[in-house]
């Protein structure tokens, strides 16, 4: 099983990826966390040793920390740890500096299911 960690500080986004990711979830390929604030996300990873969580999907427009500051942090302490990058605007600006950044993928909202569960799908199997 694989831990996945969503970063956004919207709460309702945790009901849409619990229910976009139902069968995963109950078959136990998945797990996922849930953080609503960069600070928050750097606590769940940093609650064992070495973090648990193999992926992160990280909003890039929040309060406080933002998803890019959130992804360097990763970056640097967590390095084996995976970073994706959402946002609501899929302005070609963002996505440049997600991607110089070292993000894995980029998504913008509203998010495009198919290629996400592709993505963990990719990551199950490896």
């Amino acid at each position: 099983m694989i831990k996945i960690l969503v970063v956004d500080d919207e709460k309702d986004v945790e009901m849409l990826f619990r229910q976009k990711f139902r069968k995963e979830i109950r078959s136990n390929q998945i797990h996922m966390e849930f953080a609503f604030s960069g600070n928050e996300a750097l606590d769940v990873l940093g609650s064992s040793e070495p973090p648990d969580v193999v992926y992160v999907f990280s909003d890039i427009n929040m309060p406080g920390m933002s998803g890019l500051e959130l992804l360097e942090k990763v970056r640097q302490k967590y390095p084996s740890i995976k970073v994706a990058l959402i946002s609501a605007y899929g302005d070609q600006d963002n996505y440049e500096r997600a991607i110089a950044s070292g993000a894995k993928e980029f998504f913008t909202k509203p998010i495009d299911f198919n290629s996400l569960k592709d993505e963990i799908n990719n990551l199950i199997k490896t």
